[in-house]
């Protein structure tokens, strides 16, 4: 059950990059739930407008690739003309996949750091002017990659580190009429996320083992962190990065029944 009041984002207008599926979709839907007019985008037309009716409530599915500054721009002009200016905006467009450094391409490599890192200095300086300031909110979607090297995952962590940096330069320098933060989902079940990067991990109990909280997280628990981060209860907080991981960034848990009765 929510600890938000259903009211509490009306009168609010939401754009969300990356918005037509998964982790993204969810936010959206959890804000036009609790009142915001909501815009998302993605890079196909048809997803976009699928998953603007299912969010419903007049919600708007745009089109346009994020690593397309004057693409993104036109998208954002378009949902502040029709919705009003922009009280909350997220940033979670990304592409990933699993390859060693040896094995991908220059290419391969720049391409996902367009679309993550580039991408979300693209969202938040092309929506900057069309912000309803003060009280604006900025989110960016980032990774445990930022923090903890995983091999197989260069682009990756180099992408999400760089969005981590963006996150608290923005917070100084737009404080303080925006707050700016990220939000760093651990395994979340359903997400493409899991099926690309862990396609075995949902039959295997020892992955879960890991993680202090001993289970997948939802994508309606990402949800409600966006909304946290974005409500009056986060006026004070700005240039942080909520893990929203069951503690899994802390390590392997599995071993944690070996401590218990020791002085």
């Amino acid at each position: 059950m929510s600890a938000f009041k259903d009211n509490l984002l009306v009168g609010k207008t939401a754009f969300v990059a990356g918005g037509t599926s998964g982790i993204n979709l969810g936010i959206a839907k959890r804000f036009a739930e609790l009142g915001a007019k909501v815009a998302v985008l993605g890079r196909n037309p048809e997803k976009a407008a699928n998953a603007a009716a299912e969010i419903g409530q007049g919600a708007l599915g745009l089109t346009a690739d994020v690593r397309d500054y004057a693409a993104i721009r036109g998208a954002m002009e378009h949902a502040a003309g029709e919705m009003g200016a922009l009280d909350i905006v997220i940033s979670g467009a990304a592409g990933n996949f699993l390859a060693p450094a040896l094995g991908m391409s220059a290419n391969a490599f720049r391409t996902v750091v367009d679309i993550d890192l580039n991408g979300t200095f693209n969202v938040f300086r092309g929506c900057y002017d069309l912000l309803a300031r003060p009280g604006a909110s900025l989110i960016a979607i980032t990774a445990g990659q930022a923090v903890n090297a995983s091999p197989l995952q260069i682009h990756a962590c180099a992408a999400k580190a760089g969005i981590n940096q963006v996150i608290r330069v923005l917070a100084m320098e737009w404080g303080p009429e925006v707050r700016v933060n990220g939000i760093s989902p651990g395994p979340i079940a359903g997400t493409e996320g899991m099926s690309r990067l862990a396609p075995g991990a949902s039959a295997d109990g020892g992955h879960q083992e890991r993680i202090p909280l001993k289970r997948w997280g939802r994508i309606d628990e990402v949800a409600e962190a966006a909304v946290f981060l974005c409500s009056s209860s986060a006026s004070y907080v700005t240039g942080t990065i909520l893990d929203c991981d069951g503690g899994s960034q802390l390590g392997d848990a599995s071993r944690r029944d070996l401590t218990r009765g020791m002085a």
